[in-house]
């Protein structure tokens, strides 16, 4: 068993290791470019929603208050007629890039302490780099991964961003696996 305080080292530049991986992935690479696309009438849209005060917070239209209303005959035509959706409205004002990178390298750590806290209490000193690398590296693809799908399954992401998604989480439990076996005491 190793202690998380013989890891921090780890832990540290595995996160540093990931914000790396990710910014080459969106800065570079660029295939998440067409995750998103601009909605048709943008203006007409946007004005709409500020005149009915929509306040930042996550939406589903048509709403149900409870599963039971899925029967009654106004909701159906509702949902045929449609559109439906699933939004979120985000505060006004420019994005704020610098909170929210540090908010991801703030994820990345608490991803190599999961990550360190698991291998360190299966694995001895000196165990080998590969069994490091593969155990690191899984625990770390789950994290990043874990709700990608259920974007897809409840709120209609497309399947290909989705796949692109757990593509980065390879990466980035490559990159954790890979630190943490170097590294490793």
């Amino acid at each position: 068993m190793v202690g998380i305080t013989d890891l921090w080292i780890p832990i540290l530049l595995s996160a540093v290791a990931v914000f790396v991986v990710s910014s080459l992935v969106h800065m570079g690479l660029r295939y998440h470019k067409a995750d998103w696309a601009q909605v048709p009438g943008e203006e007409e849209v946007t004005e709409a929603i500020r005149k009915a005060g929509v306040p930042p917070g996550d939406y589903m239209f048509p709403h149900c208050g409870d599963m039971s209303e899925l029967k009654k005959p106004e909701v159906i035509e509702k949902f045929k007629r449609g559109p439906i959706g699933v939004m979120t409205i985000m505060p006004s004002g420019p994005p704020s890039m610098g909170k929210s990178l540090g908010l991801w390298f703030l994820y990345t750590i608490a991803v190599g302490i999961a990550v360190a806290v698991i291998v360190g209490r299966t694995r001895w000193p000196g165990a080998p780099f590969m069994q490091i690398f593969k155990l690191a590296g899984a625990v770390a693809f789950l994290v990043y991964a874990g709700a990608e799908p259920a974007n897809s399954i409840w709120k209609a992401r497309k399947w290909s961003t989705t796949v692109k998604f757990l593509l980065d989480a390879v990466l980035y439990g490559a990159a954790t696996g890979a630190v943490f076996a170097w590294l490793w005491p």
